[in-house]
């Protein structure tokens, strides 16, 4: 039988690990069940790393969510009454949602759910798609227990996407999209229910009855993936990118467009964080002004990112000056340009500049100065008498990590190879005549 207990440990990290034990103590001294669920199950069975944690819990979730941010001095982010669940933000970035163990029933496509308590096995089997129904139990009598009603492992074994069951997309619409991002960015292929569920949903116009905004969470999940452009042209063939704006189809999605951004990000940055604006400013490129504003309101943007969004070209087009500018010449230069500059600006500046100067600098920034930069350490800044946590230190720091950056390599010295003397030649022996 296989320790998912352990499996699970090798793929948090560190603060993921912290929340997990204290969310089993809370609900272990609340006499509650709680279960990991959702996305953190798939990707730790698909041995992905884990971004969020989502935990399900068979009693009261919104005491044990506001306890846990309580006790790991976290924020809770959003309360929903309804669905009796609660959104986290904890230390070490960590994001968690808590939510009750429901059974939802539906009028119609979309509407608002009878919502009712529920078990484990209940909540599991009302879920989107079967990957996505898997639960290991965190409590003391059953820890490392695995619960998979509807066989969800075979399915990520065999690349297989398939709906939980036969109304999964009547209840909520908002699903259309996601089976899309799934079978693009997890390989996965729907089987032929699946599909012909998707088929009659769209011929029933299910999707109508979705929030636009449901098409958000699903674009920012796909904006730093390979398989974007694939998804996109998915849910346009389907007719579902209509929903955000009437004009958002065919060329006007910019499918090349998105597919030179790729290449520049993996070409360049190894691992960006966060591309979400320069994404979307890609994919709404060739939108016009009335269809732009339509998807952006569709989209339901904050009004941070909306404001991010609306000076990014500018932002952009000063950096790539700042970048190719004559007056750098040290390695320094370069860095103290890019390191405070923001991900979406640079990638936004690889996407539009032509300039090879540009993306030389940008390349070298991630594959050496950056890498270089870390590895100053905080010791290292103490040791030169600046007291940690002062203006002084900041500037200490700064100024150890420019003499680091320009600081000449050494050049290997060679060990000197000792000379053997060679054995004298034998004697030549004579010719007889």
């Amino acid at each position: 039988m296989a320790d998912y207990i352990f499996v699970l440990d090798n793929h948090l990290d560190a603060s993921q690990s912290k929340v997990v034990a204290e969310i089993s103590r809370i609900a272990t001294e609340g006499a509650q069940s709680v279960w990991l669920t959702g996305g953190a199950m798939r990707e730790m069975l698909r041995g992905a790393p884990i971004r969020d944690l989502d935990f399900t819990v068979e009693h009261d979730a919104p005491k044990v969510g506001k306890a846990l941010a309580h006790a790991m001095h976290g924020e809770v982010l959003s309360e929903d009454s309804l669905k009796r669940s609660v959104e986290l933000l904890l230390p070490g970035g960590v994001r968690a949602s808590v939510a009750n163990a429901r059974t939802e029933k539906y009028s119609k496509p979309g509407g608002k759910p009878q919502i009712a308590p529920a078990t484990i096995h209940e909540d599991l089997s009302r879920r989107d798609f079967t990957i996505n129904a898997i639960a290991l139990s965190l409590n003391r009598g059953s820890r490392g227990l695995l619960v998979d009603p509807t066989n969800g492992q075979a399915d990520l074994v065999n690349k297989e996407l398939r709906a939980t069951n036969s109304y999964s997309f009547f209840d909520d619409p908002s699903r259309l999209f996601r089976l899309f991002r799934f079978q693009h960015t997890l390989g996965l292929e729907p089987v032929s229910r699946t599909l012909s569920q998707l088929e009659n949903s769209l011929m029933e116009q299910y999707e109508a009855a979705a929030s636009p905004s449901a098409l958000a969470p699903e674009l920012r999940a796909l904006s730093l993936h390979s398989a974007a452009a694939a998804a996109l042209e998915g849910l346009d063939r389907s007719g579902l990118l209509k929903l955000a704006a009437p004009g958002w189809t065919g060329e006007k999605l910019n499918v090349a467009g998105l597919a030179r951004f790729d290449k520049a990000i993996q070409a360049v940055v190894p691992a960006p964080k966060d591309g979400w604006l320069a994404f979307l400013s890609v994919i709404l490129e060739k939108l016009g002004t009335r269809d732009r504003a339509e998807a952006l309101r569709s989209l339901a943007l904050s009004a941070e990112e909306l404001t991010g969004l609306k000076k990014l070209d500018a932002a952009a087009i000063k950096l790539e000056k700042d970048i190719r500018s004559p007056k750098i010449h040290k390695p320094s230069q370069v860095w103290e340009v890019l390191e405070k500059a923001s991900e979406n600006e640079i990638l936004t500046v690889l996407y539009s500049s032509d300039q090879r100067v540009v993306q030389d600098r940008i390349r070298a920034f991630y594959a050496k100065y950056l890498p270089l930069a870390q590895e100053v350490t905080e010791e290292q800044v103490v040791a030169t008498g600046a007291k940690l946590g002062t203006p002084k230190f900041a500037k200490a720091m700064r100024d150890t990590i420019i003499k680091h950056l320009n600081a000449r390599p050494k050049k290997p010295v060679e060990p000197e190879v000792p000379v053997v003397p060679l054995p004298p030649p034998p004697p030549v022996r004579g010719r007889r005549g």
